[in-house]
């Protein structure tokens, strides 16, 4: 099977930022086709923010691709801040970006925490969605997240990774990993934060893939990348993603049923297991389930590149 690979490095046509509130300022891009069928990307993380090969998944002569940073995230102001970063006022974000370049609908393509995203989004605003294309199912619940960051998850199938996260807190707090660790990521001591957001980049970039990528293992190590996604993801976990209801998305999909949705999914995939794919596949009808045969987490996996490139130009020569 020849697989297909992400589109060649391509320029933005601008960049600009939207300033959204009081304290943040969005950076957000566009790229491609001015005149095309706009689709917007939305990183994972959260926290972790785009860069240029954010546009690539995209044929660029269908497609205006618009890429934005979240708040605290990539280019957008401030970094790392946490007031009025949740979930919704980054829907929100996303609406007025969407309303300032003057697009009725677009296609949502997101993965990881960007899956998480792109169905909640969707749920709010449904009637601003042609398609989801969605990688790497995060459904956002407890459960998903304790797999991550409580012993007895990943930290089976990784455990020499896992003891070096939580050997930075002492033994009789490690039940609340995640709390432990928000104390430490918000302290005013810098040397405490620093550490903090190395080991716990260091352990989510450990699980992400299953072939050992020192390239994509150095960024989880930059300290801007670390810091970031830490911190942010953090301060998500710590508010149960600031939601009311634990099981939100899988308790909303009749919202977004009949949304045509791809979903890819590694079924190595040891940060998102693959049953989140699977179980949220159950509750729409419009679906597209990929699971990656030898693919773990990250984008950058071969098959997860082919499949999702693949449903991108499924939905061109759909349109065309």
């Amino acid at each position: 099977m020849q697989f297909k690979t992400l589109y060649p490095p391509i320029d933005k046509n601008f960049s600009d930022y939207i300033k959204v509130d009081d304290t943040h300022e969005i950076y957000y891009e566009e790229s491609g086709n001015p005149e095309g069928f706009p689709v917007v990307f939305l990183h994972g993380g959260p926290g972790c923010g785009c860069d240029e090969n954010s546009r690539r998944y995209f044929d660029p002569k269908f497609y205006r691709i618009i890429i934005f940073d979240q708040r605290g995230s990539g280019r957008s102001k401030p970094k790392v801040e946490l007031k009025d970063n949740d979930t919704w006022h980054i829907i929100e974000d996303m609406e007025k970006i969407r309303k300032k370049l003057n697009i009725e609908k677009w296609l949502v393509f997101g993965g990881s925490w960007g899956s998480t995203l792109s169905l909640c989004y969707a749920i709010k605003h449904p009637q601003r969605v042609e398609a989801l294309i969605l990688r790497g199912i995060f459904l956002g619940r407890r459960e998903d997240i304790n797999w991550i960051y409580k012993k007895g998850g990943a930290s089976k199938i990784y455990p020499e990774s896992f003891e070096k996260f939580e050997n930075l807190v002492a033994d009789d707090k490690r039940d609340d990993l995640i709390g432990q660790y928000y104390k430490m990521l918000t302290s005013k001591d810098i040397e405490i934060r620093n550490e903090a957001a190395k080991r716990w980049s260091e352990w989510e970039g450990s699980i992400v893939q299953i072939d050992y990528d020192k390239g994509a293992s150095e960024q989880f190590l930059d300290y801007d990348f670390a810091a970031s996604m830490a911190t942010i993801e953090c301060h998500f976990w710590v508010n149960n993603m600031f939601w009311d209801d634990d099981n939100f998305i899988l308790n909303n999909t009749n919202i977004i049923e009949d949304i045509p949705t791809t979903i890819v999914h590694g079924r190595y995939d040891m940060d998102c297991p693959v049953e989140q794919a699977y179980l949220l596949s159950k509750k729409l009808k419009k679906v597209d389930l990929r699971i990656s045969p030898m693919s773990g987490h990250s984008s950058s996996e071969e098959e997860n590149v082919h499949s999702l490139v693949d449903a991108t130009d499924k939905f061109r020569d759909m349109r065309s």
